[in-house]
């Protein structure tokens, strides 16, 4: 291999200690832009070499042009990705004499002191620890932060498609001004639908002023149908699916995704009772009990790992040989991530079989694979309007600076589109509720910051995502997890028992000031409730459904079971979809608009038509009720006078509840922020466009 632009040190390495052929197309391909300084996108699918595309130039860059100090950030989502990355990161970083540590929310605080002391030269973090180390009293940021020259945002789609990625962007501001240089930018990503808009939105308030490049060959060189074997089946239970797997694939190692933490604990227990070995990862697992369970399954032959979307990003968990999905993903991107983890050996296909257990799973996974099958993927979108990260941000300026001038707040993020035309709206509302005091054109924290987010250091105001409060889950001295309080309060006849890691446990005693919840082990079979399993779904993927009611499979291997199962669908759901528009279907006095567009569209859509949409409903994926069949006689008209872009959703006090820092926010502003953010206007002008067709249930 030779490659003269990487420094000789990392080409040795690469060659003797890697023991490396060559080069990946990505990490070829990657190595000139990142060299030139460039802010960068990396795309490649899962298990894409994507880290090393990053990491080889970007230490070359270092030792060329002798960074020194805290000089590069790795960022990641997630706690266990940064953990699984780390070892491998600072064996790289050695070759050219440079140090990779962690910082994150489990770092000891010995471990933390030392780093303050002596910086490494690539610091593996999360945008909440880099917000708690400006804020922190401890930590002086123009002293830790003056060399800084890059960073790596690892599953950069997971930061844009949610707040955390506004939050990001906003740290990222702050630490360029106080560097007092610009930071290169590298994005590592899945593939994505939207790439240049991705990149520009990284490249925050300067995008029109750097220099910028998606690098993905291997997408350009697959462009077309996507590789991949993958078969659709119906089992019709989770029972079911727990005998085929059982059945199928003896000796392989399985990564089985379901949606639901009940669904992965339901069917883990099968597994088990069908003499599997199986090990179990979701969000309510504990951090210990989660990492036990990868490293086994990472070690182990024959066996099986049942998972929601905990593994869906690139933590390594060995060489799998297939993946298998329980009913659906709720997008593209989902699956392909999922797919991913597969055909990394040479020789070897990417796969994966469905087994989906209902009629709506089987018609969601149709629906999905019609959408790959075409070559479609998401777009990752920001959300809208993050007024409440902007107020987030003036708190957090606040604690870090001391206080900040009333004219000068803005220079910070350097015109980031956090701040809107509502910014000083905000800034007001924050002094107004003593959030915030102003003096002598000072702003600095005020009485209720302190009193709402003081305790634990401001821990709270540095996170920017709202979890429910669980109960931790405790055996003896072990922590298993965490459950919903509605486990915990629904009435029980007999003794009280919760199901977690694929065991069940009887609840001895509850310690509801701590939130604890003691158990000891159990042989009575439990169901488990989690709150916040489903989500609205997009428009494309409702329509991707639609589609395959109207006779249009996915071109992937059906099994005999799974097509007949798709005929009884068509059969059962013929007369809520047209070929020759969207069905008004009337069931005695009730009407029902079929418009199949998700339900943030039929959110606006219910909101633009007061008084023919019936206002009590709550919006669902699928259908609109309207108020009887003379209210639809007014439809046509009603929607060729609205203009869609100014309608906005009902917004519900319980929406409002979670929306982190809503209460800091004028009362107003909150509520026209989720609905914004609730809204789907392109969907609902597209319904809006589109015929009518009446048809009668019988």
């Amino acid at each position: 291999m030779n490659d003269s632009n990487l420094h000789p040190v990392v080409l040795h390495h690469i060659v003797n200690t890697l023991e490396w052929n060559g080069l990946r197309p990505l990490q070829q391909a990657a190595i000139e832009p990142i060299l030139h300084g460039h802010d960068a996108l990396l795309l490649a699918p899962t298990a894409g070499g994507k880290t090393e595309a990053a990491a080889f130039p970007i230490l070359t860059r270092a030792a060329n042009e002798n960074w020194w100090g805290l000089s590069v950030l790795y960022v990641c989502p997630l706690r266990a990705l940064l953990n699984n990355i780390e070892p491998r990161l600072h064996t790289y970083a050695e070759w050219v004499g440079r140090r990779a540590q962690l910082w994150h929310g489990d770092t000891g605080q010995g471990k933390r002191q030392k780093i303050l002391e002596d910086p490494p030269d690539i610091l593996l973090t999360t945008p909440e620890s880099l917000e708690g180390m400006l804020v922190s009293t401890k930590v002086n940021p123009r002293e830790h932060f003056a060399n800084l020259r890059a960073i790596i945002i690892d599953e950069v789609h997971a930061f844009a498609g949610d707040d955390r990625g506004w939050h990001l962007l906003a740290v990222l501001e702050r630490l360029e001004r106080l560097a007092g240089q610009r930071i290169q930018r590298i994005g590592l990503s899945a593939t994505v639908g939207n790439p240049a808009q991705l990149l520009r939105w990284l490249q925050g308030s300067e995008a029109d002023q750097r220099p910028a490049d998606v690098v993905a060959p291997e997408l350009v060189a697959n462009s077309g149908r996507p590789p991949g074997d993958v078969t659709l089946d119906h089992v019709g239970s989770i029972p079911n699916a727990a005998k085929v797997i059982s059945l199928l694939h003896a000796g392989e190692k399985r990564l089985v995704f379901c949606e639901s933490r009940r669904e992965v604990e339901e069917l883990a227990r099968e597994l088990r009772a069908h003499e599997v070995t199986t090990f179990v990862s979701h969000s309510s697992l504990s951090v210990d009990e989660r990492r036990r369970a990868e490293q086994a399954f990472a070690e182990a032959r024959d066996c099986v790992i049942v998972s929601t979307s905990t593994l869906e990003l690139g933590i390594d968990v060995g060489d799998l040989d297939r993946v298998i999905q329980i009913n659906a993903p709720s997008s593209v991107a989902s699956f392909l991530q999922r797919l991913g983890r597969t055909g990394r050996r040479p020789g070897t296909l990417r796969n994966a079989l469905f087994l989906t257990t209902t009629s709506e799973g089987l018609l969601r996974a149709a629906g999905v694979l019609r959408l790959w099958t075409r070559g479609y993927v998401e777009p990752v979108l920001a959300p809208r309007s993050p007024r409440h990260i902007a107020a987030q941000q003036l708190l957090a300026i606040c604690l870090q600076e001391s206080r900040v001038g009333l004219n000068v707040w803005r220079e910070w993020w350097n015109g980031l589109p956090i701040f809107d035309e509502h910014a000083n709206q905000i800034v007001a509302g924050l002094v107004e509720s003593l959030h915030l005091e102003s003096d002598a054109g000072m702003l600095f924290i005020g009485p209720e910051a302190e009193q709402r987010f003081g305790r634990r250091n401001f821990m709270d105001l540095v996170s920017v995502f709202t979890a429910n409060p669980e109960f931790t889950v405790i055996e003896g001295r072990h922590e298993l997890g965490t459950v919903d309080p509605i486990v915990l309060t629904r009435k029980v006849a007999g003794p009280r028992i919760i199901v977690l890691a694929a065991r069940s446990w009887q609840v001895t005693y509850i310690d509801w000031k701590r939130r604890r919840c003691y158990v000891e082990p159990s042989d009575i079979p439990a169901r488990m409730r989690w709150a916040g399993d489903a989500g609205p779904l997009s428009f494309s993927l409702v329509r991707a459904e639609r589609g395959v009611l109207l006779g249009v499979d996915p071109e992937v291997t059906i099994s005999k079971r799974a097509a007949k199962a798709l005929e009884e669908i068509r059969e059962n759901h013929h007369i809520e979809v047209s070929a020759n528009g969207l069905v008004l279907l009337r069931e005695g006095d009730d009407v029902h608009w079929w418009t199949w567009a998700g339900a943030r569209a039929n959110a606006t859509l219910i909101a633009g038509l007061s008084g023919i949409a019936d206002d009590a409903q709550r919006p669902d994926n699928f259908r609109v009720r309207l108020r009887g069949t003379e209210a639809a006689e007014y439809l046509p008209a009603a929607l060729k006078g609205l203009g869609w872009d100014e309608v906005l959703p009902f917004v519900s006090p319980a929406a409002l509840a979670g929306l982190k820092f809503s209460e800091v926010l004028p009362p107003d502003l909150a509520v026209a922020t989720i609905a914004e953010r609730l809204a789907d206007h392109d969907g609902a002008k597209a319904v809006a466009a589109e015929p009518l067709v009446w048809n009668v249930a019988t």
